[in-house]
C-alpha cells in the first residue's frame, strides 16, 4: 500500500471487510464490543491488539479506517481522530504540556486556537510566546532551548499568510522543541508538512475532508508513540472521540478530497485573478497569485494557492454586508472547504471576540471577506461576487 499513489490511497486505504465482504466502508454503530470469554476480556484491557476494540471511546473499527487512511496520506506512522478540529488542537497540546512548559506560537490563528493558548494552556502554568509567524528572525529569536513545542497554521486564517514550515522546523528542532503544524487551510493534498520538518499535523475533518458540510470531526497524525503513548491517553479518558458515524463519513469523503481540493484551487486562483480587476476591491489576498509576498513559498511548499480567496472591499462593515446579503450562490456562513462557495466575514463572526488591536494586527479589517471556492462552475462564482460588488 506504501508504493501506492495517492487517488488510490484515498479509494482503498485502511479498509476492512467483515465476513461478508461488503464494497463499501461498514459502519459500526456500537458503544461497546463482547468478548467471547472473561480471559479475552482481561487480555484486552492489559493490551488491546491492533485489530481489537473496547469501548467507542478508545476506538472502533470504522473509525481505525479513516484513522489510517488519513495517516497514509499525510505520510505518517498513526493518527487519531477526535469529535472536532479543536478536541484535535486541544488534545494535541494539552496531552504533551506541563506547567512550566514554553510553547511558541504564530500570532495569526483562528480565534478558538488562541483562546486555547492564550487562556487555556496559561492557565494550567504554561508559558506562550507569540511571533510573526512570516518572520523567521523573530522565531530564531524566541524559539531557545527548553522550549517544548512550536505551533502554527501552515496558512493562517483568515489572512492566507503562510509560515516556512521547513525553516521552522529546523529552528525548532535545533533546540529540541516538537512542531506543531494545523494544516487545514493548506489541506492534506497540498501540503507534505511531515515531509517539511513538522511532527504532528492537525486537521479539522470538518473541512475539505468531510466536504459537504455534514458533521464535525478532527485528526492528529504523527508517530506511533506521540499519537498511542502522549495523545491517545489524554483524549481517550477526557472523551474527544469522533463518532463512528462521522468517520464513516469522513471516510466516504476522502475518496473524492483529491479531486475536489484541485478542482477547487483552479477555480480560486480564476475567481482571485478577476477580483483583482474590481475597482471595489481594495486588496486580494491569494498565494497563488504572484502579487502575494509569499507567492514563491506557497509554490515551493504547496505547489498552488489553495482554496480560499480572501479580499477587502470598499466601504467597511456596510461594503462588506451588503456585498455578501446580494449573492445568489455563495452561503453566508463560517465553515470551509464545503462543496458549496462560503463567504465570511471574520471580524463580526470568526475572529469576533479578538479585541480592535489585535484585529489590527492580524489585518482583519471591517471591509474584509474570506472566500471559500466550492464546485460550482468559476465563471458562475465570478458573475455571483460582481453582483454583490455591484451593490456596494
Amino acid at each position: 500500500m506504501s508504493e501506492w499513489n495517492i487517488r488510490t490511497k484515498l479509494v482503498h486505504e485502511g479498509s476492512r471487510r467483515s465476513q461478508y465482504g461488503e464494497m463499501a466502508e461498514a459502519l459500526y454503530l456500537t458503544q461497546g464490543f463482547a468478548y467471547p470469554d472473561a480471559e479475552s476480556a482481561e487480555q484486552r484491557f492489559i493490551k488491546a491488539g491492533d485489530d481489537e476494540f473496547i469501548y467507542a471511546r478508545y476506538g472502533n473499527p470504522t473509525t481505525r479506517m479513516f484513522e489510517e487512511r488519513i495517516a497514509a496520506l499525510e505520510g505518517t506512522e498513526d493518527a487519531f481522530a477526535t469529535a472536532s478540529g479543536m478536541a484535535a488542537v486541544n488534545g494535541a497540546l494539552v496531552s504533551m504540556l506541563r506547567a512550566g512548559d514554553h510553547v511558541v506560537s504564530s500570532r495569526a490563528l483562528f480565534g478558538s486556537c488562541l483562546y486555547i493558548l492564550e487562556e487555556v494552556l496559561t492557565r494550567y502554568g504554561v508559558k506562550v510566546t507569540f511571533v510573526d509567524g512570516a518572520d523567521l528572525d523573530q522565531w530564531r529569536a524566541a524559539v531557545v532551548p527548553g522550549v517544548k513545542a512550536v505551533f502554527f497554521e501552515s496558512m493562517s486564517n483568515p489572512t492566507l499568510e503562510l509560515v516556512d514550515i521547513a525553516a521552522v522546523s529546523q529552528i525548532a528542532h535545533a533546540v529540541g522543541a516538537l512542531v506543531i503544524v494545523d494544516n487545514v487551510f493548506a489541506t492534506p493534498i497540498f501540503s507534505r508538512a511531515v515531509e517539511q520538518g513538522a511532527d504532528v499535523v492537525i486537521y479539522s475533518s470538518t473541512k475539505h475532508i468531510d466536504g459537504q458540510g455534514k458533521a464535525l470531526g478532527g485528526v492528529i497524525c504523527g508517530t506511533k508513540d506521540f499519537v498511542r503513548k502522549v495523545a491517545e491517553p489524554y483524549l481517550k479518558h477526557t472523551g474527544a472521540a469522533i463518532s463512528p458515524f462521522n468517520a464513516w463519513l469522513h471516510l466516504q469523503g476522502m475518496v473524492t478530497l483529491d479531486l475536489r481540493c484541485r478542482a477547487m484551487a483552479d477555480a480560486a486562483l480564476r475567481v482571485a485573478t478577476a477580483l483583482e480587476a474590481e475597482a471595489k476591491v481594495t486588496r486580494v489576498i491569494y498565494p497563488g497569485l504572484a502579487s502575494h509576498p509569499q507567492h514563491d513559498l506557497a509554490m515551493a511548499q504547496m505547489g498552488t494557492g489553495g482554496t480560499l480567496v480572501t479580499f477587502e472591499v470598499a466601504g467597511g462593515k456596510e461594503g462588506a454586508f451588503r456585498f455578501m446579503n446580494a449573492l445568489e450562490i455563495a452561503k453566508i456562513s463560517n465553515n470551509l472547504g464545503d462543496a458549496k462557495s462560503i463567504a465570511t466575514h471574520p471580524a463580526t463572526t470568526t475572529h469576533q471576540r479578538l479585541p480592535q488591536d489585535q484585529k489590527d494586527k492580524l489585518g482583519i479589517t471591517p471591509g474584509l471577506i474570506r472566500f471559500s471556492v466550492g464546485l460550482e462552475d468559476a465563471g458562475d462564482l465570478i458573475a455571483d461576487l460582481r453582483r454583490g460588488l455591484a451593490a456596494i
